[in-house]
């Protein structure tokens, strides 16, 4: 018994765990990364939605491939009709 005064006599540790850790400002960890963790949902929902509201959508654009089409035209790959059929699928 006398042992075991003489161990807890000499325990600088407060708490009782974790090397004087624990407790304290340690809740102050737990707020802040729930706070870390809510914003960042809502900076990725509000990333993929313009300011009206409307979801954001990648552009469907046809310029890269009406640029492949132009260009082969010019080299002679395609004939004037080969060339007018697929521009007017493209759109």
């Amino acid at each position: 018994m006398l042992a075991t005064i003489l161990v807890d006599a000499g325990d600088d540790d407060y708490y009782g765990h974790m090397d004087g850790w624990g407790g304290g400002w340690m809740w102050l960890w737990g707020v802040a990364m729930m706070v870390l963790f809510s914003v960042l949902i809502v900076w990725l929902v509000r990333s993929n939605y313009a300011p009206n509201g409307q979801a954001l959508r990648p552009p469907e654009s046809t310029d890269g491939a009406r640029a492949i089409l132009a260009e082969r035209f010019a080299k002679g790959e395609l004939s004037t009709d080969e060339y007018q059929e697929r521009v007017e699928v493209l759109r």
